[in-house]
């Protein structure tokens, strides 16, 4: 039988006795001496696993995960075609980040993690690396902390990860903005917490509307997401002022307002903070690339020792040369002055938009206060529009564009778009805009775009 195989199969008969071996040791063949080998008649099991001649995976039984949930992370949107015009939200622009210069920064990194000790390091990330970013965010965005402060996180998304492990117990209300950061919700779900969406004014957050029984109240209050506006002063005071009548945390995500086209930022809530209720969180995924996934938290004293445990738990330490480079990265000034070129490129992007959107789109686009970030965003004043087809439209035009209504868990959500300028070069924006001007011009007229 074994040379029959390998004759018909063109290999060696050693080949053909290995996978034969190999097939009875991992149990789909069974031997017995004078009667031959088959096909054993546990293998059947796995069929269930194997794919279908269609490409699609049969069912699988056996293990499943606790729950399922729907609608807060679906992507309702259809698919676009090919992508032209690109107004995709929250991606900074690669070709503008200093690639080169990054790169030597790792290659700096690189021999000292190869020849160093190679053991496990601190949880809470490498001490340079917190000491540069302490200082950091203390010039550019006022936030209280020295290095023993900070814990580095693998992105923002760890952070919240790690917070929720540690403040919320299933069963707990957890209020997050509505319309809000869609994987934040899911997450604070995921982990057993009551959900609520508590609305946003002109102001921020409407405090009043925060249910009493609030453990964690996640907040975005510099650049509002994905709407844009700024918390006031007034409204970041009272909701301190909550916080402490409420025996309440709150999440401070700021996120992207390192990149201002206005007046100075308003000082952090963690600033304001006097009796240590706001955690702070923060990312290098908007000032340098998403790829490079660091983030970072500050968290009040009393929280520290747990966070680090949770991180350790989580993924023991982060990646040592990555944090090494970013911190030569910071301390060498090459963040300020990549943050500073960016910025000029987005600011002219961003004006590009808003002129456009003011002048051409004035009958159905009123665009929501922002002075930040890598979007802006309109709500939609003509009733006879769908946003939905507009979206779709443009799809098929080749403009990508995101529906505000994609952000809202609760009905009614808003109507409008998010525009986003980080993977969009200026020069493309007229024509992308135009395009999606009949997008809009098709979608009033209930026609889609063909």
């Amino acid at each position: 039988m074994t040379l029959d195989f390998a004759n018909r199969l063109a290999v060696s008969r050693n080949t053909v006795a290995i996978a034969y071996e190999r097939l009875t040791v991992e149990g789909y063949l069974d031997s017995a001496v004078g009667s031959g080998t088959f096909v054993s008649a546990n293998a059947a099991l796995s069929v269930n696993a194997a794919p279908s001649r269609g490409g699609r995976q049969a069912p699988v039984t056996g293990l499943k995960p606790r729950r399922e949930r729907r609608g807060v992370l679906d992507d309702s949107e259809p698919p676009p075609g090919p992508i032209a015009f690109d107004f995709s939200m929250g991606t900074p622009d690669a070709a503008v980040f200093p690639l080169d210069t990054w790169r030597r920064s790792v290659a700096h990194a690189i021999r000292p993690a190869i020849i160093g000790t190679g053991g496990y390091r601190d949880p809470a990330g490498s001490g340079t690396l917190r000491q540069a970013i302490a200082r950091h965010i203390g010039v550019s965005r006022s936030v209280r902390a020295g290095a023993n402060d900070v814990l580095v996180t693998q992105g923002a998304q760890q952070a919240f990860d790690l917070v929720a492990r540690v403040l919320i117990e299933p069963g707990d209300v957890v209020a997050v903005e509505e319309p809000g950061y869609p994987p934040v919700r899911g997450l604070f779900e995921s982990m057993g917490a009551r959900v609520v969406g508590v609305p946003v004014d002109a102001e921020g957050l409407v405090v009043s509307a925060i249910p009493a029984r609030t453990k964690l109240v996640y907040i975005t209050p510099s650049h509002q997401f994905p709407l844009g506006t700024v918390m006031t002063l007034r409204r970041r005071r009272e909701l301190l002022a909550w916080a402490g009548r409420h025996d309440a945390a709150i999440l401070e995500d700021d996120y992207d307002t390192e990149f201002r086209y206005g007046n100075r930022a308003l000082d952090p809530l963690q600033s304001l903070d006097r009796d240590g209720r706001v955690v702070y969180v923060g990312t290098f995924s908007k000032t340098m690339l998403p790829m490079i996934r660091i983030g970072f938290l500050i968290a009040p004293l009393m929280l520290q020792p747990a966070l680090r445990r949770a991180k350790l738990l989580a993924d023991w330490q982060g990646e040592s040369t990555t944090q090494a480079a970013a911190a030569e990265f910071i301390d060498k000034g090459h963040l300020a002055r990549h943050i500073r070129k960016a910025g000029r490129e987005y600011a002219a992007r961003r004006e590009c938009i808003v002129r456009t959107v003011r002048s051409d789109f004035a009958d159905v686009l009123e665009l929501f206060p922002s002075s930040a970030g890598l979007h802006v965003s309109a709500r939609v004043i003509d009733d006879l529009v769908d946003v939905g087809q507009v979206v779709a439209n443009a799809g098929v035009l080749g403009v990508r564009v995101q529906s505000l209504g994609r952000f809202c868990a609760e009905s009614p959500g808003v109507r409008g778009l998010a525009l986003g300028f980080g993977t969009i070069a200026l020069e493309d924006i007229p024509d992308g805009l135009r395009l999606l001007a009949g997008a809009i011009d098709r979608a009033r007229a209930g026609r889609p775009a063909t």
